[in-house]
């Protein structure tokens, strides 16, 4: 009854939801081209596809190892990979290349999900974290497809929201073939909502397996001769409006010891750029934009360096001392710390982490978390390490070292997949 409720409420505003995707095309061809996927209008497949949808860049990077695995694994297996956003689906072509199928995913009405289901044929869907929508779980459950839901998180903010609607939640939370949380908290609060115990597992965050290769190490040793190997480097990634502000007032008291210090700025969506890059030059900063491109070497005067382009940001860690992890300073929730921290970075977050608050809380107990408030503090604890070689290389250490020892939850990830996908489980190993 109320996922009818739900699809009307969601029918009586998709005319404006299309109108605001009307506004945000314009100019944008890609996007405009974009407007029949959304409604379920995809490219047919000629054979079942596994179809793994990752809402926007932070998940559809989780799903990396994932996707690669299943290709490795599978050879004959085809994946359609789904985002909500023009920059996931940019960043999972950058990834995959022609290995895969890209689709927008469909907006949450039964008759473009049905669409989609129709023409797309999946036999697997497997989502990524906690994009859950009522009518694709439920339509693609009731066609006997399996949804499993991977590397799932679920807060104690989202779970009480979740709880207000329970009569929505409940049943699409039961009717996930699977769910691998990331951790006994996660896990705990999908069975609170309604998920069935016996279909929830423990299986620990597959970002834990980032790995950096060779080809990622030359590229962020290049970078860094390109930003100057003699100077400070710090980075402030995944940065959000009423950050930058902050950011940019600590590294306005990090110059004042350190004048070689360069910021690197990395703004989380990409409709932000020409505004914080307006806003460095505002402030005084000497700024050059990534998306400039050269070769040539820094010039020293050079204060912030705006990481603008996509898909890039784990070479922008790779040439970096420090890592500043946004999404922190304020309500947001914070971003994923593991991959500056696989780097052998120091870590440094605001207060505002509960998007990640099991692996900030492993982090900071392994020593590879720096907290801070505001400003101020960012400011002092750059200085600090930036002012002290041996604790910079410890904390990095530390942070590096979680990684290392908890590897493996993207094996445990396959294993349950296999046993509870047919798809999966009829290939061999």
């Amino acid at each position: 009854m109320l996922r009818a409720l739900y699809s009307f409420v969601f029918r009586l505003a998709l005319p404006l939801v299309l109108l605001q995707l009307w506004w945000a095309s314009r100019g944008n061809a890609t996007l405009r081209g974009n407007w029949r996927e959304r409604l379920g209008w995809v490219a047919p497949s000629s054979g079942p596809v596994i179809w793994v949808h990752a809402v926007s860049v932070g998940e559809t990077i989780a799903a990396a190892p994932l996707v690669d695995a299943l290709l490795r694994r599978h050879p004959g297996c085809r994946i359609l990979m789904t985002a909500m956003t023009a920059t996931g689906s940019a960043r999972a072509r950058a990834l995959f290349g022609d290995r895969i199928r890209y689709a927008f995913s469909p907006y949450d009405t039964p008759g473009a999900v049905s669409r989609f289901l129709d023409r797309a044929r999946p036999a697997a869907l497997i989502i990524m974290e906690t994009e859950l929508w009522p009518n694709m779980v439920a339509l693609t459950e009731e066609r006997g497809i399996p949804v499993a839901l991977v590397n799932a998180r679920l807060s104690e903010r989202s779970a009480r929201g979740y709880r207000r609607i329970a009569g929505l939640v409940h049943p699409m939370v039961a009717q996930l073939a699977w769910i691998a949380a990331q951790g006994a908290d996660d896990a705990r609060r999908f069975r609170e909502i309604g998920a069935s115990g016996e279909r929830v597992s423990v299986t620990g965050s597959i970002k834990f397996d980032v790995v950096v290769d060779s080809v990622s190490r030359a590229s962020a040793e290049r970078l860094r001769r390109q930003l100057g190997e003699s100077r400070p480097v710090w980075i402030a990634a995944s940065t959000h409006d009423g950050e930058d502000e902050q950011i940019l007032a600590a590294h306005r008291r990090v110059l004042e010891r350190w004048p070689e210090a360069l910021l690197m700025l990395v703004p989380r969506h990409p409709e932000r750029f020409e505004a914080v890059a307006q806003r460095i030059q505002a402030g005084g900063f000497a700024l050059v934009r990534r998306s400039a491109g050269g070769d040539d070497a820094l010039a020293p005067g050079t204060q912030v360096y705006l990481g603008d382009t996509m898909g890039e940001l784990l070479l922008l860690y790779g040439a970096a001392d420090i890592a500043f992890v946004a999404g922190s300073l304020i309500q947001r929730g914070g971003h994923n710390p593991l991959e500056p921290s696989a780097w052998g970075l120091p870590v440094l977050a605001g207060p505002h982490v509960f998007n990640f608050e099991a692996i900030y809380a492993a982090l900071d107990e392994a020593g590879g978390l720096v907290p801070v408030t505001g400003a101020n503090s960012l400011a002092s604890a750059v200085q600090a390490l930036l002012a002290d070689s041996d604790l910079r290389r410890r904390t990095g250490a530390c942070a590096l070292a979680l990684i290392e020892a908890n590897r493996g939850p993207l094996e445990a990830v396959l294993q349950g997949l296999a046993q509870r996908l047919p798809v999966l489980g009829a290939s061999p190993p």
